[in-house]
């Protein structure tokens, strides 16, 4: 709201005299920081350094190159092709709202004098910076299509200004809610205090006006250090004499300055959502991120509707729910229900024919158009003939019109068409089977928008898709012999990182992931060793009379740490940076060797065994560290309930700690709480499930390795089709070669036992698993029970190790010595 009123205040200026840019009207946007935040950008709002020979945007190629690239007149310029996008490729629509409230004003003036379009202006930018992946070039409205240069730096000047604001601003919410705010008086003279200050738009309110004036003046002094605007003007955008984003290395330096467009472009978007948000619900605290408080009747009039799940319960951060309209609430989860599960069929539709092919025949037998010529995920937009989509639209209209258009949620209950696939007799598995299909939806339709993405920046639904682009030569596996590539996985860069061959952004990242890992593990420990010895003796701040013993372990000490604790530990963070010199171990040396050297060896292979190592662990204790803060975080602490659970509940959690599958050392084991309600149904039911899974398991660990050792049967396994057994491939490989019949036998069969066995009436009337048929039995109770434990055991060993060998057959692509004991040398 603020950056457009600051557009619209100075759009008739763009219309009638295309003046200049003040930092004037940004004040506004910073008001959105706190006190603390508005202090930062004194030292930070004097300029981030742009290059000219990358950010001069009107000038030639040739003459960027030159020493005296940033003055080029505007009469060279006008024989070169001129730009036509202010934001000249942004990185995502993030960009697209930043660029509309960047350049709003000048639409108008450029129109004005544009008189005829140059074809060639339309890719004059495509090389500079705020280009960049997976959009590329990208101007869909043209702002800068007369070809103006000068208004080109004007708006690239006033984007960066917008941008660092912004980032400032975002900053502003976030770092009071977490740390705090500054000690002591804004204003001495009227009393004020840094903690009176409220934090976003609350602090309006409170600023005086002597405040506002040093913010305009400070906002005019900027200006006119500036030269009023002498940066776009003779020189490049956003250059306004301080450098802090720049670099010897060209390569570099562009590379920091593209940063930070992309991140000024995304700050511009977020802060307006704060800005939203905040004025929403009314407080910056926990309500503007998750949501408003229960109003009785109201927003959580809905908390016990199906979609209430934990960890989280009740969501609506934006209120949708707010005026607790009934009707409303019906409607929006209709929407949801189908969006869900047309999104679970479509990611379905993303991996099936990846696995086990597409249909045989054709789509469209008069055009002559086969299931196999079409391609896999976005690439079948272009191949689906109209009479296709004709009927996709009209069978879509058929689902509503059969469904009553809307009768389902009007009348009845949202998401019933009629035909109810997930239901049952009994109230309770029937709100759990609904429950998971909300969950199941949700999931799928934030997975389809991955994948869209992904496709769409990998450009194939592929292997590439899943683990990132085949090698290139030279580049993205020029590193596939450094530290960290280990087996079962070796190199693995899905994201393209290293796909330039850059090494020194390779060592950059490896020091930052040394770094990252080395604290993770101290915040493993420390998350365990005081459970385990308790802690420090004594006072960690004696003036305060602050114990050791007073810090929660976990999330909890942020909210006791005092302010100059947390002033130690950043200064000590800059101290090591210092020490090291901000980053020489990799710019000249090795990452992560910071000059005491205790993982080393005189025999290099043990050495690099050491180092091998410490990533290794480095990166389990990222995942770790982050698991334990979603763990603590949701059960409130870090005591044994993080680890094996909540605490028992009599009746309930540990009702069932003396049923099978309860053995030493573990004992019983539910960390995730599945039996914390004591449902003894739901307790036979997983058990049941528990062992379907785990005999299927066996049967596929035996399956893997009895073909290698005793071979496979002989003769054919469909002779019609002269298919051998022979000729089906071990492991994964099988699935490309079985034939549909094959896969409807398998199902059929799976159905015949389900059906013999009265579709669970195992655990619903008798013992879970007891089909009829028993093989593990004996008339010593002891000796029985001993053989059922052990079913157990294997079961939950063999889904682990079947899992295991899918990955390790994927991984290395056969089944045979390879998959067991790594690929030859």
């Amino acid at each position: 709201g603020n950056l457009q009123c600051r557009r619209l205040g100075t759009f008739s200026k763009d219309i009638m005299g295309r003046s200049k840019t003040s930092s004037l009207a940004v004040a506004a946007s910073a008001v959105a920081c706190t006190t603390g935040a508005l202090t930062m950008s004194s030292g930070l709002m004097q300029g981030f350094s742009l290059p000219q020979q990358v950010r001069n945007a009107g000038a030639p190629r040739q003459a960027r190159s030159g020493a005296d690239a940033g003055a080029s007149s505007t009469s060279s310029v006008a024989q070169q092709p001129v730009p036509t996008t202010l934001l000249a490729g942004a990185s995502s629509p993030v960009a697209a709202l930043a660029g509309l409230v960047v350049a709003a004003g000048s639409a108008a003036a450029s129109s004005s004098s544009s008189g005829k379009k140059k074809a060639s202006a339309l890719r004059a930018f495509e090389n500079e910076l705020g280009v960049q992946a997976p959009v590329g070039f990208w101007d869909p409205i043209g702002f800068t299509a007369d070809g103006d240069v000068a208004a080109f730096k004007r708006r690239r000047a006033t984007e960066l200004k917008h941008g660092r604001i912004s980032m400032l601003a975002c900053m502003g919410y976030m770092t009071p809610e977490i740390i705090g705010k500054f000690p002591g008086y804004l204003s001495p003279s009227t009393g004020l205090k840094y903690a009176d200050i409220p934090n976003g738009l609350g602090a309006i309110s409170k600023v005086p006006w002597e405040g506002w004036f040093q913010m305009v003046f400070y906002c005019l002094f900027v200006e006119y250090k500036s030269g009023f605007g002498k940066d776009y003007k003779e020189g490049t955008p956003g250059d306004l004499g301080w450098k802090m984003l720049t670099a010897s290395d060209p390569a570099k330096k562009q590379k920091k300055l593209q940063a930070e467009i992309a991140n000024s472009r995304l700050a511009m978007t977020a802060i307006m959502a704060m800005f939203f948000q905040n004025g929403t619900v009314g407080t910056t605290g926990p309500e503007m991120w998750i949501g408003k408080a229960p109003v009785p009747g109201s927003a959580w009039a809905f908390e016990n509707e199906l979609g209430v799940q934990a960890p989280v319960g009740f969501w609506d951060p934006v209120g949708f729910t707010a005026d607790g309209d009934v009707a409303a609430f019906k409607r929006r989860r209709a929407t949801e229900l189908k969006h869900g599960r047309i999104s679970m069929l479509a990611c379905m539709g993303y991996m099936t024919p990846e696995i086990i092919g597409k249909f045989p025949g054709y789509l469209s037998p008069s055009t002559g158009l086969k299931y196999a010529d079409i391609p896999n995920g976005l690439g079948a937009i272009s191949k689906v003939p109209w009479e296709g989509w004709f009927q996709m639209v009209f069978y879509c209209l058929f689902v509503e019109y059969k469904s009553g258009f809307g009768k389902d949620y009007k009348e009845g209950t949202p998401g019933d068409l009629g035909w109810k696939m997930l239901t049952a007799s009994d109230p309770a598995k029937k709100q759990r089977k609904l429950q998971a299909e909300i969950a199941n939806s949700r999931l799928a339709m934030t997975a389809i928008m991955a994948m869209f993405f992904q496709n769409g920046t990998v450009g194939t639904t592929g292997p590439e898709m899943w683990i990132g682009k085949a090698p290139v030569p030279g580049s993205a596996w020029a590193f596939e012999n450094e530290l960290g590539v280990q087996a079962p996985v070796g190199f693995w860069d899905p994201i393209g990182f290293t796909a330039d061959g850059d090494v020194t952004a390779f060592k950059r990242r490896r020091a930052t992931e040394l770094k990252h890992g080395r604290i993770s593990m101290l915040a493993c420990m420390g998350y365990m060793t005081p459970e385990i010895i308790g802690k420090f003796p004594g006072y960690l701040s004696p003036s305060t009379g602050l114990k050791y013993a007073d810090i929660p372990n976990g999330l909890g000490a942020i909210s006791k740490v005092p302010w100059e604790g947390w002033f130690q530990m950043v200064f000590y963070c800059l101290f090591v940076e210092y020490k090291s010199g901000f980053g020489k171990d990799w710019k000249e040396g090795t990452p992560g060797d910071l000059g005491w050297k205790m993982l080393t060896a005189s025999d290099p292979a043990k050495k690099q065994r050491k180092l091998q190592a410490e990533i290794a662990n480095s990166r389990l204790a990222m995942t770790a560290v982050l698991a334990m803060f979603f763990q603590n975080g949701t059960v409130g602490t870090t005591g044994p309930e993080m680890w094996i659970g909540k605490a028992p509940v009599p009746g309930s959690a540990w009702a069932f700690e003396n049923e099978l599958g309860v053995q030493a050392p573990v004992g019983f084991w539910d960390p995730i709480g599945f039996t914390a309600d004591g449902d003894v149904t739901a307790f036979k039911r997983r058990r049941a499930t528990e062992l379907k899974h785990g005999r299927i398991s066996m049967l596929a660990c035996m399956g893997y390795m009895t073909p290698e050792i005793i071979g496979k049967f002989p003769g054919y396994l469909s002779p019609s089709m002269g298919l051998k057994y022979a000729d089906i491939p071990n492991g994964l490989g099988a699935i490309s070669k079985v034939p549909w019949e094959g896969w409807y036998q398998m199902v059929f069969y799976c159905l015949f036992v389900e059906y013999k066995s009265g579709f669970g009436k195992d655990w619903k009337e008798g013992t879970p698993g007891d089909l009829g048929w028993k093989m593990l039995t004996a008339s010593d109770p002891a000796k029985k029970q001993r053989k059922l434990q052990a079913e157990i055991a294997n079961s939950r060993l063999a889904m682990t190790a079947v899992l295991a060998m899918f990955f390790q057959n994927g991984t290395v692509g056969t089944t045979g010595p390879e998959m067991w004991i790594g690929k030859a040398p």
